[in-house]
C-alpha cells in the first residue's frame, strides 16, 4: 500500500456511477406508470414506488459510507439490487394478472429500447408512444427464452390499441431493472474483491498509523 494512503478515501461520487443514474431513471419511471395503471390506494402501488426508491437511495447510502465502511457498502449496494428484483417481480405480476405479454430475453425491442440510452422518464415515455404508433416487425407473444408461441405474426399486422401501453410501459421498465441489476452485479464484484484485497477501515487505519509512525524514525 501507498505511504500516502488516506485514512478516509475519496468516496460519495454516486451521481457518476452508471447505476445510480439508471436506478433513477427507474425510480422515476416507476412513479409515472404507477401513476397510471396502479390503484394509487393500493399497497402495491406504495410497494413499488418504494422498492424503486430503495434501489437509489441505497446506492447513494453505499457510496457515502464507503470512505469509513466497505462493509456498510457492500451491504447497501446489494440492498438495492434486491430492492429492484423485488420490483422486478412486481412488473412482471402486473403482466401475468393481466394477461399481457412478457417479452423474452430476445425480443428486439429490449436492445432497441436499450440503444437509445434513455437519460429521462419523459424519453422513455416517448419511446412507448413509439412502439405503440409504428410497432415493430416483433412476435407478439413470446415465452421467457424469447421463442414465440405463435408462428411470426407481426405486430406490425395487428392494429394497436390503448390497451397496448401498459405492456410496453411495464416491459420498457422491466428492460432498465434489467440493466440497472447487471450493473449493481458488476458493482458488487467489485467492491468485494476491493475489500478482500484492502480489508476495511481497521485494516487502513492500521496501514495509516503503522506508516505514521515509521515516518517518524
Amino acid at each position: 500500500m501507498s505511504e500516502n494512503e488516506s485514512l478516509i478515501p475519496k468516496h460519495g461520487g454516486y451521481r457518476k456511477l452508471k447505476s445510480f443514474q439508471i436506478a433513477q431513471l427507474v425510480y422515476d419511471v416507476t412513479v409515472r406508470f404507477c401513476n397510471r395503471y396502479v390503484d394509487k390506494r393500493s399497497r402495491t402501488h406504495d410497494q413499488m414506488v418504494q422498492a424503486a426508491r430503495s434501489g437509489v437511495q441505497n446506492i447513494a447510502e453505499g457510496s457515502k459510507a464507503s470512505g469509513t465502511s466497505k462493509k456498510t457498502e457492500l451491504k447497501l449496494t446489494n440492498v438495492a439490487r434486491a430492492s429492484l428484483e423485488e420490483l422486478r417481480l412486481d412488473y412482471e405480476d402486473f403482466l401475468r394478472q393481466r394477461g399481457l405479454a412478457l417479452w423474452g430475453r430476445n425480443d428486439a425491442r429490449r436492445a432497441d429500447l436499450i440503444a437509445q440510452r434513455c437519460a429521462t422518464a419523459d424519453a422513455v415515455a416517448q419511446w412507448v408512444q413509439r412502439q405503440h404508433n409504428h410497432p415493430a416487425i416483433t412476435p407478439r407473444h413470446q415465452t421467457q427464452d424469447g421463442l414465440s408461441k405463435e408462428s411470426t405474426k407481426s405486430i406490425s399486422s395487428t392494429k394497436s390499441t390503448p390497451s397496448t401501453f401498459p405492456e410496453l410501459a411495464a416491459n420498457a421498465a422491466l428492460v432498465l431493472i434489467a440493466v440497472a441489476g447487471s450493473l449493481l452485479d458488476r458493482q458488487l464484484a467489485a467492491q468485494a474483491a476491493a475489500f478482500k484485497r484492502e480489508g476495511g477501515f481497521t485494516e487502513r487505519l492500521y496501514r495509516v498509523r503503522k506508516n505514521a509512525r515509521g515516518r517518524n524514525y
